[in-house]
């Protein structure tokens, strides 16, 4: 093995840890602090870290908007129309998305939960809403990506989206990765001012 693969194994052990450490805290605003500090800690210093080494992020931090509980959301997810994504991954060759669900917001819009097919199976969950291109990355942001870590809760048929938690994609900040976006059945048209955004 060598460093650059342990180094990877690292993170994202570290990213796996700080979602348990949300998960175990009643307390959603500082368990998002410390989300964020932790991240902010993993994109400074880790060797994996997708900032490029003069970025102005690794001394400032990540931008946020300040939590709010209001984008906490436990939603219904009900079966949907069978749907698969072949998408190109540049050195990591094409990835499988096969459609699983639709989560349904309170708005009444929806979004399309995913597996990763040979991706670890992971949930995923990507939003482009009205934000995006101008106060957020312009192809979007992830909420739950599970093959990474990301997992809130959830039953069978309910997911907890807290979209205070949404980031961007490792490609937002270096050309060099290539990250799965979202489709179309996960543009929203509503602005969601929480979660990571530009500055």
């Amino acid at each position: 093995m060598t460093a650059m693969e342990a180094s990877l194994v690292d993170w994202r052990l570290r990213v796996a840890d700080l979602y348990a450490a949300v998960r175990a805290d009643a307390d959603h605003d500082r368990a998002h602090a410390r989300w964020r500090s932790g991240r902010d800690e993993l994109f400074r210093t880790h060797p994996q870290s997708p900032l490029p080494a003069r970025d102005p992020l690794r001394e400032t931090g990540l931008p946020y908007w300040p939590y709010d509980t209001d984008w906490r959301l436990v939603v219904p997810v009900v079966a949907a129309e069978d749907d698969e994504r072949v998408l190109d991954t540049g050195d990591d060759g094409s990835l499988v998305m096969r459609r699983v669900g639709r989560a349904t917001l309170p708005e009444g819009e929806g979004l399309d939960v995913w597996r990763m097919h040979q991706y670890a199976g992971g949930l995923f969950v990507p939003i482009k809403d009205g934000t995006s291109g101008r106060e957020s990355y312009g192809a979007g942001r992830y909420v739950l990506d599970t093959a990474k870590g990301s997992w809130l809760g959830g039953t069978d048929d309910e997911l907890v989206l807290d979209l205070n938690f949404a980031y961007h994609p490792s490609c937002r900040y270096d050309d060099r990765w290539r990250c799965p976006l979202a489709a179309p059945g996960n543009t929203i048209g509503s602005s969601v001012t929480a979660g990571e955004r530009l500055s």
